[in-house]
């Protein structure tokens, strides 16, 4: 994996606080999840455990990056310790757009490959003997789509920031964490990872003798809604529930809150969605994800796509503006 070296200028302020200083600037287009910092052999993703305080010049993202001091006074460093501490010992690396991609690709093929898969493959498992204590049920599914991305949150969050839908990377850039410019790029590898996770398990499927298609897990309403829910049910389930999902996206990524507990968070909160709106879309509040398996149906599928992803991009961008608004957050992408 190639990566790129950024240097950083030495500067030093003691408006943070208590026993932190800031020890280098970083100009960057990439949002925080794409930047690792290394200080004395030790990786802090996302500047984990660092004091970062990101701004926006109009162009680049601007991040003062400090460092526990671990008890020591200013008046006990001078500029040349400094110097040592941070420039000798700290390396700052920018992940390539390509990795970045390619890990949105293999993270959305999981989430459809284990949250479509789980309900195409075992939901009902074996259909013809309900007696059956083996198929996982709603809950099963609801519990599968959770835990896809609660997995690949800590196995590519550090690469590309785990998105793994185009309406969480919208989300992210109307919160200001996320830079216009990758919206694209992210958006195609995430609708392909999608499709490429359905044709596995349509693959799959297939090898079962007698298998028919079906819904194959996608997405509608009306006749095609698990509780034959309309249009106008569909369209306010989905906007409410991608929103409260990038509420606790924002919420649980953002500098002052902990860090390493936003994917169980985020899991869960997907878990919850689906046992809320199963019955009434098949759930989507993934725009990846539903086209995915509209392409495997066909007819109805397709005509009735536009709304999974009209509901999840507008629910997605109202929270990330709010998010902005309530958290008073100053855009950083």
């Amino acid at each position: 994996m190639s990566i790129s070296k950024v240097n950083i200028d030495v500067d030093r302020h003691w408006d943070y606080p208590a026993q932190m200083a800031t020890v280098g600037v970083i100009v960057s287009t990439l949002p925080a999840s794409c930047i690792t910092i290394i200080v004395d052999g030790v990786f802090y993703q996302n500047c984990g455990g660092i004091y970062y305080a990101p701004r926006y010049d109009s162009r680049n993202i601007v991040y003062e990056v400090a460092l526990p001091l671990s008890g020591l006074e200013p008046e006990d460093l001078i500029e040349d310790s400094i110097a040592f501490i941070f420039i000798l010992k700290q390396e700052i690396f920018i992940m390539p757009i390509v990795n970045r991609l390619a890990a949105e690709f293999v993270g959305t093929l999981w989430l459809v490959l284990g949250g479509c898969g789980s309900a195409v493959l075992a939901a009902s498992f074996p259909s013809s003997d309900p007696t059956n204590p083996f198929g996982i049920a709603f809950v099963g599914v609801s519990l599968a789509f959770g835990l896809t991305v609660l997995t690949m949150a800590y196995a590519i969050g550090h690469i590309s920031g785990c998105h793994l839908n185009p309406a969480v990377s919208v989300g992210l850039w109307a919160g200001g964490r996320f830079p216009a410019a990758d919206l694209v790029p992210y958006i195609i590898a995430q609708v392909l990872g999608g499709i490429a996770g359905a044709a596995i398990i349509y693959l799959i499927a297939t090898g079962k003798p007698g298998f028919e298609l079906g819904g194959f897990a996608a997405n509608g309403f009306g006749e095609h809604s698990p509780g034959q829910y309309g249009l106008n049910a569909a369209l306010i389930c989905e906007i409410v529930m991608t929103f409260m999902f990038l509420i606790v996206i924002l919420g649980s990524t953002h500098k002052n809150t902990p860090t390493g507990f936003a994917p169980i968070a985020i899991g869960l909160c997907l878990t919850l969605i689906h046992l809320i709106s199963i019955p009434v879309t098949n759930t989507s509040v993934n725009p990846a994800r539903s086209t995915s398996q509209a392409i495997f149906v066909g007819g109805w599928a397709l005509q009735q796509l536009w709304l999974f992803w009209v509901a999840p991009i507008v629910g997605a961008a109202l929270a990330g503006f709010f998010h902005r608004w309530m958290a008073n957050d100053q855009p950083t992408a």
